[in-house]
């Protein structure tokens, strides 16, 4: 069983950049996918960037070309570096896992069994 803790989460200005983290802890030996979702109070929880054990990503139309999704395996620790924010990203971030080297859908919510508290990011006009 994996047990996930998300970070990293503030209030910057449109155009300002944000790293979020989350640490992973789960048995040794085990593998992940991993995958970030955002979700506000009035909007479903939305895939934003995956990735599988392989290192091989997929994002959202929404944050190509602003979002990097990248994992760190010494730490057990995955990262959401985003640049040029918008009022658009304004959201609760969430980190999730799943074990296995690959899943059918990256960014696909119902793909994770396991899940982060969220990490809250507000973006200013």
């Amino acid at each position: 069983q994996a047990q996930l803790a998300e970070s990293g989460g503030d209030s910057v200005q449109t155009g300002g950049s944000l790293r979020l983290s989350c640490s992973v802890t789960s048995p040794p030996g085990h593998v992940h996918c991993m995958a970030w979702f955002r979700q506000t109070p009035t909007t479903e929880r939305e895939g934003v960037a995956g990735i599988d054990d392989h290192g091989r990503t997929s994002y959202a139309d929404s944050v190509k070309g602003r979002f990097t999704i990248s994992k760190d395996d010494a730490k057990n620790t995955l990262y959401l570096q985003m640049n040029n924010l918008t009022p658009e990203d304004t959201a609760m971030y969430y980190c999730a896992a799943e074990r296995g080297t690959y899943v059918a859908e990256p960014l696909d919510s119902s793909e994770y069994t396991y899940w982060g508290q969220g990490t809250q990011v507000t973006v200013g006009s």
